[in-house]
């Protein structure tokens, strides 16, 4: 079958988005896909409806009414398609609704079985509650009145490689079995617990939670000390997401019932997209997610593709803990203005307890970018401790590299090889200039030599990562058109120098920008050129200190920023220093 229309939804925590594309005709090239409207409702999964088909349905007349094009006959989509005004040919979704995936992960040793199932558990979409090793210092009692009072959406158990002892792993079954966990939704069914540790094992542990929760036994994630292979509990983990967590949650059966593709957790499908990106392109990229419970950060590097997610990282929910993490120094740091620590601490107390309104004026726009900044800063510190040494593809990680790990801290996150970043969520997408978007990326990254800055334009990756399992074809094209919005180029030395001397010098076309340490240039230019960049001695864009590069740059809605205030970063320690700083590079790239 041709598709030709495609309807896509996103089931958020607070809202549900709907987007339509279509194949259109262009000339001279021929066809190609490109997104059409983009409509939005209240998501409905809580009291007074529990249903979330409700905010579906409503998301989906808005769309009806911005194309004049019939999709639904009561309550069921209309397709395939019947003609050019009625029905669509398929029809995905994405949900984070309902709290998205929460799991809970247990290991035998916490830096290696319990480590790799944490990153299968991350890289199915799914916020690791909490981690249980043998080794991590509770007593028994502690473990089980943990698991009793989280009410995980499902358990994931491993340990012990192919052949090795038994014994620990069959205790932590023994535990799980001893809680009796009850699943969130619902306790009228077993909790799903998916085995995949030492298969010699699987006996014992069949034996004690078979009849106690709705067990699943997977392949080892560690079939021997130096290899993980974490694919098949992944895709464990998504299979049960489905028939377990969604199915059971208020009208996601029905839900279920309309899609042509299995419904994915939302941070999942923003994954596989980025994923997408860096090796379709073969360049290093990350991307951030920024929600109002959690931030997600996504990284391609060597190949690999590592997720990680901050649970207690938000802009609305979970502001207070953003606040409790990075502490009050940290924020205030970012504010270019005085302000008192109680007022600060109210003013995120009252974010907290409104999570859906937005910044009236410029100081409260100031505070919540400043917040933002911490919130994606703590987060990419999570992911680079994560993302670490996998030789090859990612299922396997071989043991020198472990205890490199241990001693080098070798993370694969590596800022001057990073070609692109790509912000998502309401806080990078809705700035009120693309400037801070592009600022707030700088900030909280620090990337380093020369970086691609983009932003997700209305918040449609997830639609696009679930269409890319259908129709890879229709996603990259409506992603690169419609969805991407190019920032422009971040160009930033590696090194440390005097203030006021010379750092580095640019030219392209017939511009010529010589930039001294401490100062931030923006140079407004869109389209790609060819661009000489000279550092000073002590400094390096790529090539090593002192070396000149001569590179492709791009520049889009914000231009070319040339950030000349050092790697690594410091901000002047005393406080009106400080504020004359900041709002010296705010004013110098127009922020405000």
């Amino acid at each position: 079958m041709e598709i030709n229309t495609i309807l896509a939804t996103d089931c958020g925590s607070t809202t549900t988005k709907a987007i339509l594309i279509e194949k259109r005709e262009v000339q001279p090239q021929g066809t190609e896909y490109r997104l059409i409207v983009r409509g939005e409702a209240p998501t409905t999964v809580e009291a007074p409806f529990e249903d979330v088909t409700r905010g579906v349905l409503n998301a989906i007349m808005e769309v009806e009414e911005l194309t004049g094009k019939r999709i639904l006959d009561g309550e069921r989509i209309i397709k395939p398609k019947k003609n050019a005004n009625e029905g669509v040919d398929i029809y995905v979704s994405t949900s984070s609704a309902g709290g998205g995936l929460q799991m809970m992960v247990a290991g035998v040793v916490k830096s290696m079985s319990a480590e790799s199932a944490a990153r299968a558990a991350l890289g199915a979409g799914a916020i690791v509650m909490e981690t249980i090793a043998s080794n991590d210092g509770r007593l028994p009692h502690q473990r089980i009145e943990l698991m009793r009072q989280l009410r995980p959406d499902m358990i994931l158990l491993s340990g012990g490689i192919d052949g090795g002892t038994v014994s620990h792993v069959v205790e932590l079954s023994q535990l799980i079995g001893a809680a009796e966990p009850k699943a969130r939704f619902g306790t009228s069914y077993l909790l799903p617990v998916i085995y995949a540790g030492n298969k010699d094992a699987k006996k014992e542990v069949e034996e004690i939670l078979a009849t106690k929760s709705a067990l699943s036994i997977v392949d080892n994630i560690r079939p021997v000390l130096e290899r993980e292979n974490l694919i098949p509990a992944r895709d464990k983990i998504h299979d049960l997401f489905m028939e377990h967590v969604m199915a059971h949650a208020p009208g996601y059966k029905k839900l279920m019932e309309l899609t042509d593709t299995p419904i994915m957790p939302t941070p999942g499908a923003v994954g596989s997209l980025v994923e997408m990106v860096g090796r379709t392109q073969g360049i290093e990229a990350m991307g951030v997610d920024m929600g109002g419970a959690t931030t997600d950060v996504f990284s391609v590097f060597n190949g690999i593709f590592n997720r990680t997610v901050s649970a207690n990282l938000g802009m609305s929910y979970s502001i207070s803990n953003v606040l409790a993490e990075a502490g009050v120094n940290n924020i205030t740091r970012w504010i270019p203005f005085e302000i008192a620590e109680i007022d600060l601490r109210n003013r995120i107390r009252n974010k907290m307890v409104r999570p859906t309104t937005i910044p009236q004026t410029l100081d409260e726009l100031k505070i919540e970018q400043a917040i933002a900044r911490e919130a994606m800063r703590l987060a990419v510190i999570h992911h680079r401790s994560m993302a670490v040494g996998l030789k090859g593809v990612q299922q396997s990680r071989t043991i020198s590299d472990t205890f490199d790990q241990t001693t080098t801290g070798q993370s694969l996150i590596n800022m001057m090889h990073l070609n692109l970043i790509i912000g998502s969520g309401g806080g990078l997408s809705h700035a009120p200039r693309r400037v801070q978007a592009a600022q707030m990326l700088i900030d909280s990254f620090l990337p380093e030599g020369v970086t691609m800055l983009a932003v997700d334009s209305i918040f449609m990756m997830p639609h696009l990562g679930v269409l890319a399992t259908v129709h890879k074809e229709a996603a990259l094209e409506v992603f690169d058109k419609d969805c991407l919005v190019k920032l422009g180029t971040c160009i930033a030395p590696a090194g440390i120098g005097k203030e006021g001397n010379l750092c580095v010098v640019v030219k392209f076309g017939n511009i010529e920008k010589r930039v001294n340490f401490g100062d931030v240039v923006r140079i407004q230019f869109e389209g790609q050129v060819e661009a000489e960049i000279t550092p000073e001695k002590g400094f390096d864009v790529g090539d090593g200190k002192g070396k000149k590069i001569t590179c492709k740059i791009e520049g889009g809605e914000v231009g070319i920023i040339i950030d000349a205030r050092g790697r690594p970063f410091n901000l002047p320690q005393e406080r009106q220093e400080r504020i004359k700083k900041l709002n010296q590079w705010f004013t110098a790239i127009e922020m405000y």
